[in-house]
């Protein structure tokens, strides 16, 4: 059974199952969840908890499967935790599960809580995960996107008994607050707590904010990719900055604006050939947030403008690799930045108005 994550309040009031499982790659709100399922299954009379990581493809299992399997000499009823970082608990693991999941059914003893990372489409249509998923409860917990930051933070300091000022200067403030946290859910929800101690409960103005919360932000080049695709330059320019301070590989972010270059140029040549877009999108591998990006971009994107940010891409390849180019920064970072400014003003909606 799936379950989304904003149900897991409203699901536990009503009781609790023997298996849950936790998948994503949002350590914050995965922990939350965990909190909530030990809270609850604590208000239930789970008064003993076991903790196992896997760790290795030579983990022994057996301790795992012993501790799902008994009752306490001191208890009626336990919480079992299975830990697995990898999100690949190997060939033992998986029959392990199976039988963890078969021992689920029915059993009001002991509640297991396995949790992992973000799992791919062929591991969630594995054996041992669908063993798990139709015995248990099943919550995908996703990262919060960028454009569901401010509304989240919004939340956060609701809970705690504080909002920003209305109207403009309240939506500068949450703007500021996201750009400050973004990627880093972990750090903004300190960032949160900390008001709480600095500020009595009501309005926060945008000074107050600035003051209290530090740059804590983290992003990767995927991230990257779809601000450029957006064309919102000025968080692109942060992200660039972030992304050479925390050491990241030019090569790395080169490929990912060059990708996207690559791909608009062969989506527009398969349209060119009288390939409908939507096959053409799916051809390359584009779909979720970026289908979105380029059913926007590619009709206002001339077939020159593509050619020329093609060029621009080669030249930038040679110089992360130590090789200059006429016309372009001798500098890696310089030249990316110039490189995904020129792509993220071709996509920028109000320059095709």
């Amino acid at each position: 059974m799936q379950l989304a994550l904003n149900q897991l309040s409203a699901h536990l009031a009503k009781g609790l199952r023997s298996l849950y499982i936790l998948h994503g790659d949002e350590p914050l709100q995965q922990q939350e969840a965990a909190d909530a399922i030990r809270a609850a299954a604590r208000t239930a009379g789970y008064t003993e908890r076991s903790s196992h990581t896997v760790a290795g493809a030579h983990f022994d299992w057996s301790g795992v499967l012993a501790a799902g399997g008994s009752l306490s000499l001191f208890a009626d009823k336990q919480i079992v935790e299975v830990r697995i970082p990898s999100g690949k608990p190997g060939k033992d693991g998986s029959a392990a599960l199976q039988q963890l999941a078969q021992g689920a059914r029915g059993n009001d003893s002991t509640l297991t809580l396995v949790m992992l990372p973000r799992l791919d489409k062929a591991t969630k249509t594995g054996a041992w995960f669908s063993a798990l998923d139709a015995e248990g409860v099943s919550i995908q917990i996703d990262p919060v996107e960028r454009g569901q930051l401010p509304a989240w933070i919004a939340q956060r300091l609701a809970a705690q008994g504080q909002r920003v000022v209305a109207g403009e200067e309240g939506q500068r403030a949450l703007q500021f607050f996201a750009d400050r946290v973004e990627g880093n859910l972990l750090a903004a929800h300190q960032e949160i707590q900390k008001l709480a101690l600095l500020h009595p409960a009501g309005e926060l103005g945008l000074a107050q904010i600035e003051q209290a919360v530090l740059n804590v932000a983290r992003y990767d080049v995927f991230k990257l990719s779809e601000a450029v695709l957006a064309g919102q330059l000025a968080r692109v320019s942060r992200m660039l900055d972030g992304l050479q301070a925390e050491g990241e590989a030019e090569v790395l972010v080169h490929w990912a604006l060059a990708e996207d270059i690559r791909a608009i140029c062969r989506v527009k040549a398969a349209i060119a050939a009288g390939q409908p877009l939507p096959m053409a999108l799916r051809a390359q591998r584009i779909w979720g947030a970026k289908e979105k990006l380029y059913e926007r971009l590619l009709p206002r994107l001339s077939d020159k403008q593509a050619a020329e940010l093609l060029q621009a891409a080669h030249a930038v390849d040679g110089i992360v690799k130590g090789l200059p180019s006429e016309g372009w920064p001798r500098d890696g970072w310089q030249a990316l930045r110039r490189l995904a400014m020129e792509l993220g003003q071709a996509c920028a909606p109000d320059l095709h108005a």
